[in-house]
């Protein structure tokens, strides 16, 4: 397996027209989007579930549902990954939606020629999005690039789930 560099736009004007015509927030208010290059054949469910696993972490609940307040699943199903829904698919994509009272999230999964990228979209539908969010997406892109690396390290050793402490 090769593991190759990380590539990141952040903004919504930066993040390619053909991943926010796969966004259910066409009115997104933030936009990230960071790319590994990487020989590793995975479905892009595969990929988001290597990312992130099958039921959200004591980090993810911290974050996702503490400090943003969104509605995830409990439980495994084929219908969520890591609690937040699959609002839908294709060949080379997945989406994931989830929403709390102050703002909607797509987290987006693409796989083609080489690479698998996750982009975040984020819209704020209540003023306090607009305060809660910019302190987080600064820990958020730092921590990405790990999460696709690590990903791909799974993928690799034959573990397709993220393990949850």
């Amino acid at each position: 397996m090769t593991i190759g560099s990380i590539g990141g736009a952040v903004g919504t004007s930066n993040v390619p027209r053909s991943a926010h015509a796969l966004s259910s927030l066409p009115d997104a208010d933030y936009a990230d989007r960071f790319t590994l290059l990487t020989d590793m054949d995975a479905s892009p469910e595969r990929w988001a579930r290597a990312m992130f696993g099958d039921v959200p972490g004591a980090a993810e609940l911290l974050i996702w549902r503490g400090l943003l307040g969104l509605r995830l699943s409990s439980g495994r199903s084929p219908a969520t990954v890591a609690g937040w829904r699959i609002g839908g698919r294709g060949d080379d994509w997945i989406r994931l939606e989830a929403a709390s009272w102050f703002l909607s999230g797509n987290l987006l999964v693409q796989t083609a020629g080489g690479r698998v990228s996750l982009t975040t979209f984020l819209r704020y539908d209540r003023w306090p999005g607009h305060a809660v969010w910019p302190p987080l997406a600064v820990v958020h892109r730092l921590l990405v690039p790990r999460v696709l690396r690590e990903a791909a390290a799974r993928l690799a050793a034959g573990r397709p789930h993220a393990e949850r402490r």
